[in-house]
């Protein structure tokens, strides 16, 4: 009997030592700083209305930051930006895309550019388009970010939809 409780007590300390994924559910303190958002043309501020009205996609950000042991932003790193967009007219020129601070029904300023220029602009062939760009972001940009996902959006401009044809607020999964 003694044999068996001290095989069971074993068997939990051995399945209790896997720290592998100690958060599934939850944001990391080491690593990249993953956000995601789901973009629409109805989030837009105001809503975007006419061909580009069905515009959608989503986008994942990855922050590459240096940070200290409880997971604070510790220096400047860069941004990687994955886009999905879809729903456009073909031929939608994708002119611009960044993060800005604001909360839902809000618009603020750019705060972390991609690097998307008119110059550079994404021509979406068939209305869609599925890109990666990485930009530099501040010690004091990812931090903020970090903290308050929710009060900062991520957007692509058109060159129909200068202002925003495809908006959604950030969500921190990492």
């Amino acid at each position: 009997m003694r044999r068996v409780a001290v095989l069971m007590a074993l068997a939990l300390a051995v399945a209790g030592c896997d720290d592998s994924n100690d958060n599934p559910a939850g944001p990391s303190n080491t690593g990249p700083i993953v956000f995601t958002a789901q973009l629409s043309a109805a989030n837009e501020v105001p809503a975007v209305t006419g061909p580009e009205a069905s515009g959608r996609g989503n986008a994942t950000i990855t922050f590459n930051v240096p940070r200290d042991a409880g997971g604070g932003v510790t220096g400047a790193g860069t941004a990687s930006f994955t886009i999905q967009l879809s729903g456009f007219p073909p031929g939608t020129p994708a002119i611009l895309a960044h993060i800005h601070p604001g909360a839902s029904g809000q618009v603020g300023a750019p705060l972390v550019n991609t690097n998307l220029t008119p110059a550079t602009a994404l021509v979406l062939g068939d209305g869609t388009v599925n890109v990666t760009l990485t930009a530099p972001v501040s010690q004091v940009d990812a931090a903020a970010i970090m903290a308050n996902p929710a009060a900062y959006y991520f957007n692509v401009h058109t060159a129909l939809n200068q202002g925003g044809a495809a908006r959604g607020q950030l969500v921190r999964t990492q």
